[in-house]
């Protein structure tokens, strides 16, 4: 079994949460893209972590977990979060967790350059996280970046970074006027924080098809969601990756690989961290008391998350960009304390109402949204694990979104632990 656990939204959908979950059926998990510019909460009976680049399968013992050559990796971020686990009495041994030779290495002056740029931009930056996503997969393509493989190759990595940094120094002080980068201090950070990593980097490709050939199961995990897809999200305010289930297995090193699943996560209401149109937003009281009920700021950043109403219109659009066989609804106990609860059902764009997702910017922005309540529940609903549990206009919302986006939703999560959680079929 093949599946990808992807975000049919803007991001923070509750992919950690259900990837947690469902990895006791899976023997591999794979992160194929982004990198720690987003953050995957679980909380189960070891504890609470937020992981940035590790996948979530990192927290069970018996299963193997692959940074796949579609992501970028910040060296230090990465040996950080392993410490971190380590700490917390979880050994991270290679063989638990692979590193793909392929993979592409964030360097400080990637971050460097985010800072400097979101800076420059002033009142129109894109909102960047500033951790260095946007230029070094702009170094991928434009192939001047280093992948994981060359730290096992030092005698020729100096002589290579010198070449980069001669060409980097250009942007960094001639463009921005910054002084410039070092090359023995990028070397010594290289050392620092690439070396610790070494025993973990292997050909993923050949682990990744070996281990199918046996019959064993992989599990790709997405960062962010549909709506931040770099060719089909809200470009330009997008991450810098493909976010979408259909680049899984290329991410994950197995463009050969067939998906047999694309499990979509999606919350009962809708939030959002960054720049960008968001059209169902609320604001004010409304918008606080939704934001505090979920806990509502970012894992990665602690940035609070403009919030609204279930999004149809958004929603739809990302269950088809993701060919979702079925979504997972998270967080419908935040909703217990509403009287009625909004919902997007369309936008309104120069006096005319639309449910299809506009690709435009300029669209998007002249968006506003049409909305329409459904009864609330008034009840808590953190205990219920089967449908039969739950409150009849809790089953009503949950069949109303399940016709709304034409897609069955097999999991409804009523709370962040492991267990809260209801399966429909």
């Amino acid at each position: 079994m093949l599946t990808a656990i992807v975000g049919t939204n803007w991001g923070d959908e509750g992919k950690g949460r259900m990837v947690d979950l469902l990895s006791a059926d899976y023997d591999i998990v794979v992160r194929y893209q982004g990198g720690n510019n987003a953050g995957h909460t679980v909380i189960n009976d070891k504890g609470k972590f937020v992981l940035n680049l590790l996948p979530s399968g990192i927290l069970r013992e018996k299963t193997a977990n692959v940074l796949g050559p579609g992501i970028v990796i910040d060296l230090e971020h990465l040996c950080g979060e392993i410490d971190r686990l380590r700490q917390a009495g979880i050994e991270i041994a290679p063989g638990h967790l692979l590193i793909s030779d392929r993979a592409t290495i964030c360097m400080p002056y990637h971050k460097l350059l985010d800072i400097l740029e979101e800076d420059r931009l002033g009142d129109k930056k894109f909102g960047s996280t500033r951790r260095g996503i946007s230029p070094v997969y702009s170094d991928k393509y434009m192939k001047k970046a280093l992948r994981m493989g060359d730290l096992l190759h030092w005698d020729s990595l100096r002589e290579r970074l010198a070449d980069l940094l001669e060409w980097k120094n250009l942007f960094v002080e001639k463009g921005y006027g910054h002084a410039a980068i070092l090359l023995d201090d990028i070397i010594a950070w290289l050392e620092t924080y690439g070396k610790p990593l070494a025993p973990y980097i292997c050909d993923a490709t050949e682990y990744l098809e070996k281990s199918m050939r046996q019959g064993k199961s992989v599990m790709f995990e997405a960062q962010l969601g549909a709506l931040r897809d770099i060719d089909f999200g809200i470009y330009p305010y997008t991450s810098a990756s493909t976010t979408l289930a259909a680049y899984a297995p290329i991410g994950a090193g197995i463009p050969f690989a067939r998906l047999d699943e694309s499990a979509g996560i999606m919350k009962a209401y809708s939030s959002c961290v960054g720049e960008g149109p968001f059209t169902c937003e609320l604001f004010g009281e409304e918008a606080h008391a939704l934001r505090e009920a979920g806990g509502e700021y970012g894992a990665a950043t602690g940035r609070p998350r403009r919030v609204g109403g279930f999004d149809v219109v958004a929603s739809r659009y990302g269950a088809k960009m993701q060919g979702c066989t079925y979504i997972a609804l998270t967080k419908l106990d935040v909703l217990s304390y509403m009287e009625r609860i909004p919902v997007c059902v369309a936008y309104e764009i120069d006096g005319r109402q639309t449910e299809n997702f506009p690709a435009s910017i300029d669209l998007l922005n002249a968006a506003k949204p049409v909305y329409e309540y459904l009864p609330g529940f008034h009840c808590d609903i953190s205990g219920c694990r089967s449908k039969e549990d739950l409150p009849r206009e809790a089953l009503q919302y949950i069949r109303y979104i399940e016709q709304a986006v034409r897609c069955p939703i097999k999991y409804v999560s009523v709370g962040a632990e492991r267990d809260a959680i209801i399966q429909l079929f």
